[in-house]
């Protein structure tokens, strides 16, 4: 499964909307690849739920899975939290997701 198909299962048109929040930010095209990238490990992770149904639990339980089952490095897993941070905020809309990764 690809990152559109991935993304458009877990919620419709929410490709879309990650790019124009991308292109918004005015990110280097780099950074887009590298949020897609984590916000779709995300969403797999937890079974393509629509990501509006997520809460911060879930998103801490995601990062503490890539610290301490993984063992990204810690630049991977402040990475990984940005694009969460920025997913949430950007694209949902959403502010009370706390920004702090897992230890």
């Amino acid at each position: 499964m690809d990152v559109t198909e991935a993304l458009e299962q877990s919620q419709p048109g929410l490709i879309g909307r990650v790019k124009s929040a991308i292109r918004e930010q005015d990110l280097h095209q780099r950074a887009e690849q590298t949020y897609l990238h984590w916000i779709t490990r995300f969403v797999l992770f937890h079974d393509l739920k629509d990501p509006e149904t997520l809460a911060g639990e879930d998103r801490q339980q995601f990062l503490a899975y890539l610290s301490d089952r993984i063992q990204v490095s810690r630049a991977r897993l402040n990475q990984a939290s940005q694009a969460l941070t920025f997913f949430y905020q950007d694209v949902l809309g959403k502010t009370e997701i706390s920004d702090t990764a897992a230890a």
